[in-house]
């Protein structure tokens, strides 16, 4: 199985709880237990967004991606203050 997935991540687990998952998911689909896959970057835990995952032959080009242009979109919230200076403070 070669190919990319771009995975919408979901606030909470780490970028490489998510690989893993997906590559339990493709492992079973292809019968393949050493399938490789990898991300193009990590997203931290508390972020939301999307995760391109290679599979396969397709993590040979993750060098050549991963310099590529990127852009971020995301939500302030101007006033507040948190203990930890992010979301999860008080």
């Amino acid at each position: 199985m070669i190919g990319f997935v771009n995975l919408f991540k979901a606030a909470g687990p780490s970028s490489a709880r998510a690989l893993a998952q997906v590559r339990r998911i493709y492992s079973v689909r292809a019968g393949d237990r050493k399938l490789t896959a990898g991300h193009l970057g990590t997203l931290d835990p508390q972020a939301a967004g999307v995760l391109p995952i290679a599979i396969g032959k397709a993590t040979r080009l993750i060098p050549l991606l991963v310099d590529q242009r990127k852009s971020y979109a995301c939500t302030l919230v101007v006033g507040r203050s948190t203990t930890t200076h992010d979301a999860h403070g008080e």
